[in-house]
């Protein structure tokens, strides 16, 4: 990114509407639970999304959850109960649907980006 920094108020910008992408991402690949969803933006995310705390997914995930994305159960494991998303029939077709507008979206950016270092 730059010398801009990513807590700055652009890069908040791009992170809060990426962050339902990467989300359906993750849950599309198997179940799984609210802190592992959040161990894994640190671990793939980097300096992007590393760090990300519960006050900036769990809304997120409720509304996938709200809109039939994603869904939820809440399961049992060693005495104590997590609740597990997993994605849905029409979460997979949006997940397809953004992925592909992501794509086409990055690569015009792109674009322009290799067109102004070009000119310089």
């Amino acid at each position: 990114m730059g010398g801009m920094p990513v807590d700055s108020r652009y890069g908040q910008q791009f992170k809060k509407g990426a962050l339902e992408l990467v989300l359906l991402c993750l849950i599309a690949r198997g179940e799984t639970y609210g802190y592992e969803i959040l161990t894994a933006l640190d671990r793939q995310g980097g300096r992007i999304f590393g760090g990300a705390r519960e006050g900036s997914v769990y809304p997120v995930l409720y509304r996938l959850e709200e809109t039939g994305l994603i869904s939820s159960r809440i399961r049992a494991e060693g005495g104590r109960s997590r609740k597990y998303y997993a994605i849905t029939p029409a979460g997979q077709a949006a997940l397809t649907e953004r992925t592909a507008f992501w794509r086409s979206f990055s690569q015009c950016v792109d674009g322009f980006l290799q067109d102004e270092e070009d000119a310089r």
